[in-house]
């Protein structure tokens, strides 16, 4: 797989107007009630040759770049209103051309007024999720969003979502848009909205410019701030029955992760449009900029994604912190916010403050960072967490986080008969005294961690979910036989080695006291034994090796859940030559008496994973323990890197399982450059700056947590002037 740099992204969203047209007349509408009127020039619905033009240009795309996925979202005016019939023939046409080429997302955004079977057997057929714009109750839904008659959208909108809730057509529903009104009560909102349960909310701010601000009929100073962070209280209260997006986005950009939303986040823009003509535009809230914003002048005739992606509008939309302005630079909460949505930043003049263009903070710049700070204030957990004061400390923290993670997937996974009995094997264990640490050392395997954090994201794993099963049973020494789909030919035991099946399909593994039998169907109806200690070898099954003896590092380049690090990992070892190498490096740490290599806290790697050439020593995405080293590693470098690699891993892990001061605060880079300092133990002055400013903060920045761990810091920095 290929793809492009991390400077042009690949184009992974396509929005397809399939009607131009809407049975709706919403006064907020950004296609009909804004500055862009080019709707009205445009086909009603669009034309078949236009959809065979779009397939071809997306599956070259696709196929060009490599994109194991793409997603196409059926959009409008009303998409419904092309007729269940018209319907059909766009997402077969879709399907057809794309199918051999990548996996098809099929997605569509309605108002569902007139949502009825014959929509939802067609979006059965082709997996086609729908979302359904809904801005609260029957009051806080027709304020805006009255049909062209005047007339109540409610109680049609509502019949359509409970079809579409029915148990044929329940795993088509992927949530409800809400469009933000801070006159309406915003509980009352969350209230409504969640008494649909939908699987997820997303609330929207409306779209607005420097040109033309949101409503604010109150005068305060952050109303959408304070309405938005009214539903946060609200749906925690409710014990957050359902994701909602915005909010999701920003507790995961506090902790470091990704944005969720284009609205929020520096994320680059994969995001194409092509309007019923087949012209390409850029993202069509543009239109509520000026006339004419969203155009490119191309078209899906003459021309393909790569052409639409040089565009100066795309490439604007996909340059990160380098795009935004120098306001939003210095903002403490720009890793959250982002800047704000393109289309608000723009301004047609010069105002006070603000620049004519794009380059501008948003026009809901204060609510942004009030909402940021007020969801940041609410979550951070203050209470002392005793991880902070070691590493065995440590250890038992990441062990409890991997056990919710652990429960949370399986709650995840369908529960079918297969995952039943794992589960059962799995508490069985864990509930006896005598296997459950043997169980923990299982769940301490970094890249266990790995496969339950992407399971939880992405797709469910459920052959994962078996062969971790499978793998506690070996350790712990416990008789089993577990049955699943196996979907590839390499089954995977975590932290035990790789067996190689004939083909893809049903295994049996029967667990023994230190061996395993597995059976495939059609296959050998014996199966194939393996044992542990190699008294049955085979030549199906590739164990993992250890550095040393027993209890030395694991050096694992199989695990498929390995590829967890900055940069790519290694092929599967065939020489001895990168352990020597590293054998030599611990050599070199262990003639170092200084206190950087010595001590309880040293870090010491479970897991070693080769890496490609030049890489150095490189730290996972999850868990404590795995350290990925370049094959070509020199001992030198090694011993040298290992200490200051090793601070950060701990500080790492320390904050997966504890807050250390108040989210999205400065405190996070001043952390970072502290610990950098000490591990490279080369710039003193840095390190006591560093230390300097955390212990000057204001009162209440530093949890307890964070206070002892910068306590621990300066006692760090002491001890190399004693």
């Amino acid at each position: 797989m290929t793809s492009q740099d991390a400077d042009n992204p690949p184009l992974r969203q396509l929005v397809l107007k399939i009607h131009s047209r809407c049975d709706l007349l919403c006064d907020h509408c950004y296609v009909y009630q804004h500055a862009d009127q080019s709707w009205r020039s445009r086909p009603t619905f669009i034309r078949p040759d236009t959809v065979r033009a779009v397939a071809r240009r997306l599956a070259d795309h696709a196929t060009g770049q490599g994109l194991d996925s793409v997603s196409v979202i059926m959009h409008g005016g009303e998409p419904l209103l092309v007729g269940p019939t018209r319907l059909r023939d766009i997402c077969a046409e879709l399907t057809r051309t794309l199918s051999p080429h990548t996996s098809l997302d099929l997605r569509m955004h309605t108002n569902a007024v007139t949502l009825n079977r014959r929509h939802l057997d067609v979006c059965k057929e082709f997996g086609v999720q729908v979302s359904v714009s809904l801005d609260g109750g029957r009051a806080a839904n027709d304020r805006h969003r009255l049909d062209r008659q005047g007339r109540s959208s409610y109680d049609r909108v509502v019949r359509g979502i409970r079809l579409l809730q029915e148990p044929e057509y329940r795993h088509l529903f992927s949530g409800l848009l809400c469009t933000v009104d801070v006159t309406n009560d915003p509980v009352a909102v969350q209230d409504a909205l969640s008494e649909l349960a939908p699987p997820r909310i997303d609330y929207l701010l409306p779209h607005s410019t420097w040109d033309r601000p949101p409503p604010n009929p109150s005068g305060a100073e952050t109303p959408y701030a304070d309405w938005l962070l009214k539903v946060f209280d609200r749906w925690d209260q409710q014990g957050r029955p359902m994701p909602v997006r915005t909010f999701e986005s920003v507790l995961s950009t506090l902790r470091g992760g990704p944005s969720l939303t284009e609205a929020m986040g520096l994320a680059p823009s994969d995001l194409a449009v092509i309007e019923t003509d087949g012209t390409f535009e850029q993202a069509d809230w543009l239109k509520t900029a000026y006339a004419g914003a969203p155009e490119t002048g191309y078209d899906v005739f003459q021309h393909g994604f790569a052409e639409f992606a040089s565009h100066e509008g795309v490439q604007a939309r996909q340059s990160g912190i380098e795009g935004i302005s120098d306001t939003c630079r210095r903002c403490p909460v720009v890793g959250s916010c982002g800047g704000g949505l393109y289309g608000h930043r723009y301004s047609s003049e010069q105002q006070p403050g603000v620049e004519p263009g794009f380059g501008n903070p948003s026009v809901f710049c204060g609510d942004l960072r009030s909402l940021v700070e007020g969801i940041a204030d609410r979550v951070t957990d203050r209470s002392f967490a005793p991880a902070v004061l070691g590493t065995e400390q440590l250890k038992w923290a990441q062990l409890d986080l991997d056990r919710v993670l652990l429960r949370r997937a399986r709650e995840q996974l369908a529960g079918g008969p297969d995952e039943l009995e794992a589960w059962r094997l799995l508490l069985a264990v864990d509930g006896d005294r005598d296997t459950s640490p043997l169980l923990d050392e299982v769940l301490a395997h970094p890249y266990v961690r790995t496969g339950l954090q992407r399971s939880l994201g992405g797709p469910p794993d459920p052959a994962r979910f078996m062969a971790l099963s499978v793998a506690a049973a070996l350790w712990t020494g416990v008789r089993t036989s577990l049955s699943w789909d196996q979907p590839g030919t390499r089954l995977h035991l975590p932290a035990l080695g790789t067996y190689r099946l004939d083909a893809p399909g049903r295994v049996e593994v029967t667990v023994g006291p230190g061996e395993f039998q597995v059976r495939e169907s059609g296959g050998n109806t014996a199966g194939t034994r393996v044992s542990l200690d190699g008294t049955a070898p085979s030549g199906r099954w590739r164990p993992l090796g250890r550095l040393w003896a027993k209890d030395g590092p694991l050096i694992d380049d199989a695990d498929p859940y390995r590829d967890c690090f900055p940069v790519p990992v290694a092929p599967a070892l065939e020489s001895g030559a990168f352990a020597e190498r590293v054998i030599r490096g611990y050599e070199l740490l262990e003639k170092d008496a200084s206190a950087r290599h010595t001590g309880p806290d040293l870090f010491r790697p479970t897991v070693l994973t080769p890496l490609v050439p030049g890489s150095g020593l490189r730290l996972g995405s999850h868990g404590l323990g795995a350290l990925g080293v370049a094959v070509d590693v020199r001992p030198e470098e090694f011993a040298r890197e290992l200490p200051r690699v090793g601070r950060r891993a701990r500080l790492t892990a320390l904050r997966e399982t504890a807050d250390l001061h108040v989210l999205g605060s400065p405190a996070g880079a001043l952390l970072d450059q502290a610990d950098e300092a000490l591990g490279a133990a080369t710039d003193d002055h840095r390190t006591a700056c560093a230390l300097t400013a955390l212990t000057l903060l204001p009162e209440g920045e530093l949890t307890v947590t964070g206070t002892v761990l910068v306590a621990r810091m300066w006692s760090q920095w002491a001890d190399t002037h004693g």
